[in-house]
């Protein structure tokens, strides 16, 4: 059995780790396809080496662009490689157009799909992870969902239970075995900055970063919160998210801007962090289990584990609803349990996939 492992971006990384070294602990035979969908050294390539992954044995380099262009390149790309490798499975993780464009060339070429992190839905058609969520499950032979709640979404679509596995969610997975090797990593003292005395910020998605009026309210909203509770507000920028405030002319006050971070310095940061803000579905899930408060600068989450537990809020982008979300969550007791799975999702995912190439 040949497993080929398409990935084009950090999140999909991140949680396809754990799967990565479950096969290469049972010594099956596999490889790894990387589309370069948002490649940067910053961005990709430190992560390989700092989760101490191979390096992929592709890489399309195929660069961002237009949904078209990207998910275009991607399929003429991967499929001359699945014609030339003849993988039986290939896995796809999460909702991007790497993940839709992976899938449609594999499945075409008649090849079993599996597609990690199945099951999750918005329920808003306007976000492009949405329908590449969709599309992905509805061709997928295996659905490995991170909850009960994502099984049923699938269910309710007319996919067959025989075809949905729950397996909980790698980024547990990914955390616990992450979490023991920053404590070497001084990324609090660089910035000058202490343990539950900030905000970390993340913010790349499209609908936040390409309306100037939206990312400029998000921005002012802030701006206001760390006038209000006095602490520094952290702010990795996203390269997407850097261009578009120079496009727009938007220098905010009081936030301190840095470049992306590597994986660990990133979990050091977040995992010491007194709230997070973001737009990223991944750190919803990962302040969720680290037990880190979490407001959501967004209209919607396909993440509603996270916010059923009391880990996360929503919220818009009016900067006096995005100051009352953080106070709330401020007051909110850490005590909330951790929905995603316990750890040996990659090891349950690999188990399958050999049950079913037997089978």
């Amino acid at each position: 059995m040949k497993i080929a492992i398409i990935l084009g971006t950090r999140p999909e990384l991140i949680k396809m780790s754990p799967i990565i070294m479950e096969l290469e602990k049972q010594n099956l035979d596999y490889f790894i396809l990387h589309t370069g969908q948002h490649y940067s050294y910053s961005l990709d390539k430190v992560f390989f080496e700092e989760l101490g992954l191979p390096e992929p044995k592709y890489n399309l380099m195929v660069g961002s662009g237009t949904h078209a262009e990207e998910t275009s390149k991607i399929m003429v790309g991967v499929e001359k490689i699945l014609l030339r490798e003849k993988p039986d499975i290939v896995l796809v993780e999460g909702d991007t157009n790497t993940v839709l464009a992976g899938a449609l060339a594999a499945v075409k070429l008649k090849i079993v799909v599996g597609h990690v992190e199945a099951g999750l839905r918005s329920y808003d058609r306007k976000m492009p992870e949405e329908i590449n969520r969709i599309l992905t499950d509805h061709v997928s032979d295996m659905l490995f969902t991170p909850t009960l709640k994502a099984k049923y979404n699938l269910l309710k679509e007319g996919i067959s239970e025989a075809r949905i596995f729950i397996t909980g969610n790698t980024i547990v997975d990914a955390l616990i075995q992450n979490l023991k090797r920053i404590n070497d990593f001084n990324i609090l003292d660089k910035l000058g900055i202490h343990q539950n005395d900030y905000f970390l910020v993340t913010l790349h998605r499209e609908e936040n970063v390409d309306d100037r009026k939206r990312l400029s309210k998000i921005l002012e909203g802030l701006t206001t919160v760390h006038k209000e509770f006095d602490m520094p507000v952290i702010f990795p920028i996203h390269p997407r998210t850097k261009k578009r405030m120079e496009e727009f002319n938007l220098n905010p006050k009081g936030l301190i801007l840095i470049e992306p971070l590597g994986y660990l310095d990133f979990l050091k940061l977040e995992s010491k962090a007194r709230l997070v803000l973001t737009d990223s579905g991944g750190i919803q899930e990962e302040a969720c289990v680290l037990k880190v408060p979490c407001v959501t600068l967004r209209d919607s989450t396909e993440r509603p584990e996270t916010i059923e537990v009391g880990a996360n809020m929503l919220t818009d982008a009016n900067p006096k609803n995005i100051l009352e979300k953080v106070g709330f969550m401020l007051k909110r007791s850490r005590n909330w349990e951790n929905p995603l799975g316990d750890g040996k999702a990659g090891r349950r995912i690999v188990e399958i996939l050999v049950g079913w190439k037997s089978g």
